[in-house]
């Protein structure tokens, strides 16, 4: 059927964005790709970009104690908290009042996609930082999660499948100690219900997904042992029941996954 036969079916039900390419940066298939989408948790990548850019300045160190607390700055003015029902990482919340290293934050960020300790990396990290690692384009991180008084303003993290390719591209390429911790905690997502989803059991994909009320986004690099790497990205926006969100991505993955050996012959 093809990536484009997929999207096809779905047309006329919502928003939907691709980007597949290699680690060059390359695309091969493109549908969509620069328009935005609210990038729920898939901005929390640049924002652990952003995290190790300052540890490997010397401004942040991993080791380093911070206070698990849920009070934050709005980017609206005023303070606002992350509401927990909404959050599905409860070993965040059972910390509350104590200190935990960075690194730790980082990895429930990451891996378990713990909006308390995304707030709070973001929190050492600064906004601005974060939304830098994004590059120009219209992709945008402006605000932490649950900020509604900065929603309410109209201020929204927005992603991009193009915009979300680059930063993958960037973590794939990036070299040294900072490069493998990125791309291992990639690797150490629980969250696999997406690219990973239809791929041959133990294939290595360094992903971060998104989800919210109409939104399901993944985004990641995969490794197949037989051939060079690619990097996938699709967003969604749109009406489908959130399992049938997820089967399109799984299914646009395996489409990619079985054109492996010669990616630009995707249709």
């Amino acid at each position: 059927m093809g990536i484009a036969g997929l999207l096809r079916e779905v047309d006329g039900s919502g928003e939907f964005g691709v980007w597949l390419g290699r680690l060059d940066g390359g695309p091969v298939f493109e549908h969509q790709s620069e328009r935005t989408h609210y990038s729920a948790s898939t901005m929390k990548l640049p924002v652990a970009m952003a995290m190790m850019r300052k540890v490997e300045a010397g401004e942040l160190a991993l080791d380093q104690p911070v206070t698990v607390h849920n009070d934050f700055e709005s980017a609206a003015g005023g303070r606002f908290g992350v509401n927990p029902d909404e959050d599905e990482a409860p070993a965040t919340w059972a910390k509350l009042g104590t200190q935990v290293p960075l690194g730790w934050l980082a990895t429930e960020m990451i891996t378990l996609s713990s909006n308390l300790a995304t707030n709070l990396v973001l929190e050492q990290v600064g906004v601005a930082a974060a939304h830098a690692e994004l590059g120009p384009g219209p992709s945008a991180v402006r605000r932490g999660i649950d900020d509604i008084a900065a929603r309410r303003a109209g201020i929204s993290n927005e992603m991009s499948p193009a915009g979300l390719a680059g930063v993958l591209v960037a973590v794939g390429n990036q070299e040294g100690a900072s490069g493998d911790y990125l791309r291992d905690l990639l690797a150490g997502n629980q969250w696999n219900g997406e690219i990973p989803a239809l791929l041959p059991t133990g294939t290595r994909v360094e992903h971060k997904n998104g989800w919210d009320t109409r939104i399901r986004h993944d985004g990641g690099i995969v490794r197949p042992p037989d051939a060079d790497p690619f990097v996938l990205v699709v967003c969604t926006t749109s009406d489908l029941a959130d399992a049938d969100a997820q089967k399109l991505i799984s299914s646009i993955a395996l489409e990619a996954w079985n054109h492996r050996h010669d990616l630009g012959a995707v249709r």
